[in-house]
């Protein structure tokens, strides 16, 4: 819940207008040794803070494909991450996952809610992982 209350912190009021929240689906292999899907808990807590209502739409389908570990260029073939539709799509949404990495899952996503006929598709995310040493800043950096 505190995730969720960081992210509807900062989210501009715009970007939730009109939108149904929908949470990134974690491939059934993955749910089932992990026990929990760790988008959609974030997801209904950022929907039940909003008022927004949470739409479960995307199903994983394919092989369950390692990310970690993955190069980028990997993590970004094409087809390497396929979902499908599970319901009427609505206009606009607010796809919702715990961490962006490459940003490849946000945007097999993002490319099949709009072939189901979604207009505009945001994105949000708790977490950021970039790869590389990160460098510090200094207040005065600010």
């Amino acid at each position: 819940m505190a995730m969720a209350i960081e992210i509807a912190a900062v989210l501009p009021e715009q970007e939730l207008e009109s939108r149904a929240i929908v949470p990134v689906a974690p491939h059934p292999a993955r749910r089932r040794r992990s026990g929990v899907d760790h988008g959609r808990v974030l997801a209904a807590s950022l929907a039940r803070i909003t008022g927004r209502p949470l739409l479960e739409l995307l199903a994983r389908i394919g092989p369950a494909t390692r990310q970690a570990g993955a190069s980028r260029s990997q993590r970004t073939e094409p087809g390497r991450i396929e979902f499908a539709i599970r319901g009427p799509v609505p206009e606009r949404v607010l796809l919702v996952d715990d961490v962006h990495t490459t940003g490849a899952t946000l945007a097999a996503a993002t490319e099949v809610l709009l072939g189901g006929g979604c207009r505009s598709v945001r994105c949000a995310t708790f977490a950021r992982a970039l790869a590389g040493p990160v460098p510090c800043l200094e207040p005065s950096d600010w």
